[in-house]
Parts: C-alpha cells; sequence; structure tokens
C-alpha cells in the first residue's frame, strides 16, 4: 500500500488543490489520512480506484 501527497494526486487526476478539497467536502474524492498535525496524504488505489469510476462513467 502507497501514500500518496497533495502534489502526486493533483499530478495524477489533474485536479487543482481547491478542487480536491471540494470534491472531499462533496463526498466525491477519496478523503485523506492524517499522518501528522499538519500532513495528509491519500490511498494510491483509492485514487487510482476513482480515476476508473470517471472512465466508466464516461463510456456509459
Amino acid at each position: 500500500m502507497k501514500l500518496m501527497k497533495l502534489k502526486a494526486v493533483m499530478e495524477c487526476t489533474g485536479l487543482a488543490r481547491s478542487t480536491v478539497y471540494k470534491f472531499i467536502a462533496e463526498g466525491r474524492f477519496p478523503k485523506p489520512v492524517k499522518l501528522g498535525a499538519r500532513m495528509v496524504a491519500w490511498v494510491e488505489g483509492e485514487i487510482q480506484q476513482w480515476i476508473l469510476e470517471r472512465i466508466g462513467e464516461r463510456d456509459l
């Protein structure tokens, strides 16, 4: 299992920082894992699954 920091998530998804946090607030994006007082990361598999779901929606 691998964790991704925000920069990697943004590069992988093409989303801006503000959009990532907006989608989290709306329940449309995986929640981050808190690593410390001011550090979070995302589970790589959850981000990959989110991307696959977007591809699936496109193909419907």
